[in-house]
């Protein structure tokens, strides 16, 4: 694989039986992401945005096609190695904000800090770092409860960014927020490509999200 390019998937199909036949959601899509650039991915309700994800971030495998996320051909991998592209390699932001409902703000953003082992110093400056750039820092000790749904889904793009992944897959990331969150979302998702040299795939029907994607 060049070395410019973190995730290459070549003829990818997805397909789920359904009672009698079968649904075909992918159906040989080819896909190339440079490193360091932001894809947008658009398209209506149903058309297969949540599976690619999935595929590319080694949630689900394909019914045929392959994947190679930096050098790495994921089909390859058991289970303990897609553990470890999850844990390691990717960072996801999912159409509910999934946070742990016992744990604050802040103990749901150091999630992945945690299973890095960061140091606790580090760890701590690293979560406040990232909820100010989502505009939460006042909201760090509260519980997924106390926050709106905007708010939730806000922290979960600041966990799933947080340990600086070499990939981001966001998955209709502003789809709860209004326009002007919106925009501090975008900007810090372009801020951590910037500085963190981080890759973003995302879905969106948002113009502010696909006005700052590379390619859509």
């Amino acid at each position: 694989m060049p070395g410019d390019v973190l995730l290459e998937a070549r003829g990818l199909v997805r397909d789920f039986p359904s009672g009698d036949g079968t649904i075909h959601v992918l159906r040989g899509l080819d896909l190339t992401v440079r490193r360091g650039a932001i894809v947008g991915v658009t398209g209506r309700s149903g058309a297969g945005k949540t599976t690619l994800l999935n595929i590319l971030g080694a949630l689900d495998r394909p019914t045929a096609g392959t994947v190679a996320l930096d050098g790495v051909d994921l089909e390859r991998l058991d289970e303990a190695g897609l553990g470890r592209v999850r844990r390691e390699t990717v960072g996801h932001v999912f159409q509910a904000s999934s946070l742990v409902p016992i744990l604050s703000a802040a103990e749901n953003v150091e999630i992945p800090l945690r299973l890095r082992r960061t140091e606790p110093g580090r760890r701590d400056a690293r979560v406040a770092e990232m909820l100010d750039g989502v505009g939460l820092r006042a909201r760090a000790v509260h519980r997924p409860e106390e926050l709106s749904g905007g708010e939730q889904q806000r922290v979960a793009v600041a966990r799933a960014l947080v340990a600086r992944p070499a990939l981001v897959l966001a998955d209709e990331p502003t789809a709860q927020l209004d326009h002007d969150t919106s925009r501090v979302v975008a900007e810090f998702l372009r801020r951590a490509v910037r500085d963190d040299g981080v890759t973003i795939v995302l879905t969106s029907h948002d113009p502010i999200l696909l006005g700052i994607a590379d390619e859509v």
